[in-house]
C-alpha cells in the first residue's frame, strides 16, 4: 500500500507548482481542487447543490462556480454545507485513486484545505508550502485577476502558516522556484529512504 503524503499551503503559496514538480519526478499526484471541480459537474452533486442553494446556482446544466463562491466565501455556515456535499465525494474518489497507485512507495494528495477539512488525518506525512503573505497576495491577484480584498477574504477562511507548520513534517519555502525545487528534492529522497 502506498504511503499518502499530504501537500498543502495557503492560497498563492505555490503548492500546485510544487505538485507539478513532484509529478515530473514520477510521483503520482492527486490535485483535490481539480478533482472536486470535476465532481461538482456530476448529476448527483448538482442535485445536492440545487437542494442546498437553489437552482439559480446552475447555468447551462453546470454549477456557476463564481456565483457559488461569492455566496459561500463570506458565510461559514453555507461554506460548511458546500464542504459537506463535496468532501465526501472527493474522499471516495481519492480512495479509489490510491488503489490504482498502490504499487508506488508513496503518492501525493495536494489539497488547499488539507487541515481545515480534516483530511490530513489520512496522510502519513505532510508537506507544507509557504511564502510571505505579500508575495502570495500578489500571485493570486495576478493569477485570478481579483482585488486584494478578495484575496484577503479567501485567506481569512484558511488556517495560518503558523498553525499549519506545527502539524507538518516538511516545509517548502516557495519564494523562488529554484529554492523550492531543491527543498522538494531533499524531501523526496528522505521519503524514498
Amino acid at each position: 500500500m502506498a504511503k499518502i503524503i499530504g501537500l498543502t499551503g495557503g492560497i498563492g503559496s505555490g503548492k500546485t507548482t510544487v505538485a507539478k514538480y513532484l509529478e515530473s519526478k514520477g510521483i503520482p499526484v492527486y490535485i483535490a481542487d481539480l478533482e472536486a471541480k470535476k465532481i461538482m459537474e456530476t448529476e448527483t452533486v448538482i442535485g445536492k447543490i440545487i437542494d442546498a442553494f437553489g437552482s439559480d446556482m446552475i447555468e447551462n446544466k453546470k454549477v456557476n462556480r463564481s456565483k457559488l463562491a461569492s455566496l459561500v466565501f463570506n458565510n461559514p455556515e453555507k461554506l460548511e454545507i458546500l464542504n459537506g456535499i463535496i468532501h465526501p465525494e472527493v474522499k471516495n474518489h481519492f480512495a479509489n485513486w490510491v488503489k490504482l497507485h498502490e504499487n508506488f512507495p508513496f503518492v501525493v494528495k495536494e489539497a488547499a484545505i488539507l487541515f481545515e477539512s480534516g483530511s490530513y488525518k489520512e496522510c502519513d506525512k505532510i508537506i507544507l508550502v509557504t511564502a510571505p503573505k505579500e508575495i502570495r497576495i500578489k500571485r493570486v491577484m495576478e493569477r485570478d485577476e481579483i482585488s486584494r480584498e478578495e484575496v484577503e477574504a479567501r485567506m481569512a477562511n484558511q488556517w495560518t502558516d503558523t498553525q499549519k507548520t506545527v502539524m507538518s513534517d516538511f516545509v517548502i519555502q516557495n519564494i523562488t522556484m529554484t529554492e523550492a525545487k531543491n527543498t522538494a528534492d531533499k524531501i523526496i529522497s528522505s521519503l524514498r529512504n
